[in-house]
């Protein structure tokens, strides 16, 4: 009997943090809810391969040798080799920098002069009740109309975040970022230098090449393929049934950067330029117009 994989129920968004936005003397109250979806994620246990019973995780204390229960259990920071100092609820507690409670606007910066490098996890900012709804869209479609980010700092999950305040369509999303010196260095890494090893003949095909795959951009287009496979990996194992392994594709045996270019333009279809330009483009374009720069 064959058994379909049942989804995850969808779960209304639950509000991760709630706060206010403030710059100047305005203040928005706010939540935030994560955006991005964990549905599609496919979980797996561990298995005892003799029978398939569930591998559990126990807390046991290295010194007595025993397993300890959820009520005696602290956190610490070691501070030394095998030295620790517990850090209570309460200390967290004392740790209340003005970013616990309040996003607080620190500079507007355009939009296009941050590197997508430094952007993390994005938060869909809500407003609290009906009274924050005027400031939520002043603020939102002022910085729409300038171009601009709302750069500040925010305090998720007992950590300081440096963060992004920017709208999309009628959002405004708050997303975490890096800070510079989480960042590394290009400095230490082997790279060619910009503007040469190439020609300038090699440079046209290349062009033409990324002309012919250009196309609006549709998130819709893209899908997960590795889970989509899984899935039915998954669903054949339940039914009782193997699976043939797929052979692996050679990748072309090229060696000569012109030629690989040349085949390359000779062998795509031109049916994927036409298909981008029958494409619908979106109603609103986001702000942000991210650019790399060398470091």
């Amino acid at each position: 009997m064959a058994h379909a994989l049942q989804p995850l129920g969808v779960m209304p968004p639950r509000a991760l943090w709630q706060g206010s936005i403030s710059f100047g003397l305005v203040t928005i109250p706010i939540n935030l809810v994560s955006a991005a979806e964990p549905r599609e994620t496919l979980a797996f246990n561990l298995l005892h391969r003799k029978d398939k019973s569930r591998i559990i995780e126990k807390r046991f204390c290295q010194t007595e040798d025993v397993e300890v229960p959820w009520k005696d259990i602290v956190k610490g920071y070691q501070y030394a080799k095998d030295q620790y100092v517990v850090i209570s609820d309460e200390d967290f507690e004392r740790v209340r920098v003005p970013a616990t409670q309040t996003f607080e606007i620190r500079k507007f910066v355009p939009a296009a002069d941050v590197e997508d490098l430094y952007f993390n996890a994005p938060y869909y900012a809500t407003p609290q009740g009906r009274s924050a709804t005027k400031g939520y869209a002043l603020l939102r479609d002022v910085l729409r109309a300038a171009g601009k980010l709302a750069i500040g700092t925010i305090v998720l999950r007992q950590r300081e975040h440096l963060a992004a305040l920017e709208p999309a369509d009628n959002a405004l999303v708050l997303t975490t970022m890096r800070f510079a010196h989480e960042i590394r260095s290009q400095k230490d890494l082997d790279l060619p230098a910009s503007g040469r090893g190439w020609s300038e003949s090699e440079m046209k095909l290349a062009r033409q090449l990324v002309d012919t795959l250009s196309g609006d951009w549709n998130p819709a287009e893209y899908r997960d393929t590795y889970s989509d496979a899984l899935r039915k990996v998954i669903e054949a194992r339940v039914a009782g049934k193997d699976t043939a392994v797929p052979e692996r594709p050679e990748p072309a045996k090229v060696t000569d950067l012109m030629e690989a270019l040349k085949r390359s333009l000779k062998e795509r279809p031109r049916e994927l330029a036409n298909a981008a330009g029958r494409r619908h483009p979106r109603s609103r374009k986001p702000v942000r117009a991210r650019r790399h720069r060398a470091a």
